[in-house]
């Protein structure tokens, strides 16, 4: 792992089941900071596997779809946000999804941003962006504590 300047690498999970999607925010992640460390899980169960893994190292972030295979967005929300040993990672769900019950649904279990997804890549770019600037250039790291 390269260190930033700060002499800190950050990790990302990035939580998509759409490989497209997943590759163009990769691209945009890696080309905003190159010393990002992105794993990826396909969809809620794979998320939690990894998260619960000891093999793995916790992520300082964690990007996410809703609308996923076997257990979607929603579902790995409320249960991130009710482990205290997860509830501390910054959450940002990336959706396609404009509905009002799905934005409002995301943040009653405490996500930290909603975005849409844009058809656009720039504008995807831009917003992948932003959320790499404020989450990761801002993060401070919590000690993880493995019960």
């Amino acid at each position: 792992m390269t260190p930033t300047a700060s002499g800190v690498s950050y990790d990302i999970l990035l939580v998509e089941d759409d490989a497209a999607d997943a590759m163009l925010i990769r691209d945009a992640l890696l080309d905003q900071r190159a010393d990002h460390v992105i794993s990826q899980a396909e969809d809620g169960i794979a998320a939690l596997q990894r998260l619960h893994d000891p093999a793995f190292r916790r992520p300082d972030l964690i990007v996410m779809d809703l609308n996923m295979p076997r257990m979607d967005g929603h579902e790995l929300l409320e249960i991130l946000k009710k482990d205290d040993a997860l509830k501390v990672i910054p959450v940002v769900v990336l959706s396609t999804s404009q509905a009002p019950e799905d934005v409002v649904g995301a943040y009653r279990r405490h996500a930290n941003a909603y975005i849409a997804k844009p058809v656009n890549l720039d504008d995807l770019i831009r917003a992948v962006r932003s959320i790499d600037s404020f989450f990761i250039d801002t993060a401070a790291r919590i000690p993880f504590t493995s019960e």
